[in-house]
């Protein structure tokens, strides 16, 4: 962006004013627009824990803690890496441990003054376990430099949304330039750069289609999210789907606008795209009431509006901030935002049905970019519903409908085989179909870890070993799936290469707690009770209830007779999960 900014002064200085230049950032006090002191705590009531962000020497942190009996029973602190966001309607922030970047649990929502939970930490609080993959990386910042073989490991992070993204690859164009090959663009068009306006209404519409058409993008084989360069069609890279309901008229997600513009009349009906109301190079905020007013008025100016006089005075005659009203978003609390669905119908001030009174149908999924999916398509679109957004059995027979149609070799329909049968758990269908495979030849990293997992659920521990190790030879940064093949070296009497395995782990990433308590089960197993216990203290600093740590560390006690020692490690499972069987059963050999 700074060659750019080196002939394109003017342009730059206005940019970076936008929410697309001050997308992202590192998590300084200049970057952050949230307010701090006593006010800024956050408490989470389903697991009885508080947030406290606050800046020390120029660094932001956020402190993790439960109380009880007024005493501070677990402290977890945390230093925020990354802000997320331009502060117009949130700050989100990033932590970064060796590179794996992860979302924290707490947000700063600027519109109402206001830290809560992280969008969706109310419904599960994954604290600082969010991993942030190259799918939410890329909508929200410039590329990254992904470490090769990681899903969320970045060598490099950009701070905000540069120039390339919208304009393409520059190489060519500034060396032209430099060479004083220059283009009269007033009569001309200088194909050494993209220039969003002159490009074709589609592709026009893919490029703000790339971040602006949020649903659940579905990567063509092959493809990266990475890979969209301006003037591509988008599905060239990557499907977008979104589930309606009956209800979806009224209700919508944050980043929506294209989706909900081209449900507008006025798209329909005319060759309108995004660039007809918006500068990319200038700020929302910045820009004046009367151009988005303008562009409605080229197309209605001899038109009359029909609303009463005391509604179109009380508007002050603003025909896009009556006929796009701000309204709030399903996905994100506490923000208001411009619903690009321009309607007579869909006016301010019109009453809309609460969430909690409404009985929404599922009408079906919509593929949101081409219009004639294959059916294969359409059954990758439903399971990766299933994965990340409705977990409902009706998306899996959904999914299966359309596996029962497709028309693809039985090699291509392999991975989506695999995949529709690891959501539904039915592990034995997998080790079926992968019977007579060679992990060797497995050239998807995930279709082997799930191959993986199903031959470890069956029982069938060698083979889990081959097809974990073919999945990290394909995706050696993928923690969960080297944690995974750690545990079925120990089912295969594998403790030096489990224990190498889990040490890995911790040196790529220490927070890990699923490789602490395992690592510390085999210490304890070899009566290195000092070195096993340790490691369990570790995993439950980063979580207080961690259920695995909690029992592993009881049952040291317990080998001991150490009933003083292990029965408020139990009641702290049953307290948080008084159904825990083995918990209750541990807690009753100390009379308990």
């Amino acid at each position: 962006m700074e060659t750019c900014r080196s002939c394109h002064t003017d342009i730059h200085a206005t940019y970076i004013h936008t929410g697309m230049g001050q997308s992202f950032d590192l998590a300084t006090p200049a970057k952050s627009a949230a307010t701090y002191g006593p006010h800024a705590i956050v408490y989470d009531t389903a697991n009885d824990l508080y947030y406290k962000p606050f800046f020390r020497d120029s660094a932001l942190y956020i402190l993790e803690f439960r109380l009880e009996g007024g005493d501070t029973v677990h402290k977890r602190l945390e230093k925020v890496s990354y802000i997320v966001g331009s502060g117009q309607h949130t700050n989100s922030h990033i932590v970064d441990f060796n590179g794996y970047v992860y979302q924290a649990p707490i947000t700063y929502y600027t519109q109402e003054k206001r830290w809560d939970l992280a969008p969706g930490f109310d419904e599960l609080n994954e604290r600082f376990d969010r991993f942030l993959t190259a799918e939410c990386i890329t909508c929200h910042n410039h590329y990254p430099q992904l470490v090769e073989g990681s899903i969320n490991k970045y060598a490099q992070m950009p701070g905000g949304i540069e120039c390339e993204r919208c304009h393409g690859p520059g190489e060519i164009h500034v060396r032209e330039k430099l060479a004083g090959q220059i283009v009269d663009t007033a009569t001309q068009i200088d194909y050494t750069i993209v220039n969003p306006r002159k490009l074709p209404r589609d592709l026009q519409m893919d490029l703000c289609q790339r971040c602006h058409l949020q649903g659940v993008a579905v990567l063509e084989d092959d493809k990266t999210f990475f890979d969209f360069k301006p003037g591509m069609p988008l599905n060239q890279v990557m499907n977008v789907f979104l589930p309606r309901f009956s209800n979806s008229s009224d209700k919508f997600i944050m980043a929506s606008q294209a989706d909900r513009l081209r449900l507008s009349p006025c798209y329909q009906m005319s060759e309108m795209t995004c660039l007809t109301c918006h500068n990319p190079h200038r700020s929302v905020k910045e820009t004046g009431i009367a151009q988005y007013n303008l562009a409605c008025q080229n197309c209605h100016a001899t038109q009359t509006c029909s609303a009463p006089a005391a509604t179109r005075q009380a508007m002050s005659d603003d025909c896009s901030g009556c006929h796009m009203p701000r309204s709030g978003s399903t996905d994100i609390p506490h923000v208001h935002i411009t619903d690009h669905f321009i309607s007579k119908k869909n006016v301010s001030g019109k009453k809309v049905a609460s969430a909690a009174n409404s009985n929404a149908n599922f009408l079906g999924l919509q593929i949101l970019t081409k219009d004639n999916p294959s059916p294969l398509e359409m059954a990758k679109g439903y399971i990766a519903v299933f994965d990340k957004y409705l977990a409902s059995p009706l998306m899996l027979d959904s999914a299966k409908w359309y596996l029962d149609r497709s028309k693809a070799p039985r090699k291509k329909q392999f991975p989506t085989l695999v995949h529709y049968h690891f959501a539904k758990k039915d592990y034995g269908a997998i080790a079926t179909l992968a019977a007579k495979n060679d992990p060797a030849k497995e050239t998807d990293g995930w279709t082997a870890y799930r191959i993986g997992e199903a031959m470890y659920q069956t029982q069938n521990y060698a083979q889990a070993v081959a097809f974990y190790e073919r999945s990290l030879a394909l995706l050696p940064y993928q923690l969960d799936f080297r944690e995974k093949l750690a545990i079925a070296y120990v089912a295969t009497q594998q403790i030096p290469q489990a224990i190498a395995a889990f040490e890995w782990v911790l040196k790529e990433n220490p927070k890990r707690k699923l490789a602490l308590a395992n690592l510390g089960y085999i210490y304890v197993s070899q009566r290195r009770f000092e070195k096993g216990e340790a490691l369990y203290d570790k995993a439950l600093a980063l979580d207080p209830d961690y259920e695995q740590a909690l029992l592993n560390k009881a049952a040291v006690r317990l080998f001991r007779n150490d009933c003083t020692g292990a029965a408020p490690l139990l009641q702290r499972i049953l307290k948080r999960n008084p159904g825990h069987g083995q918990a209750r059963r541990a807690l009753a050999q100390c009379g308990g």
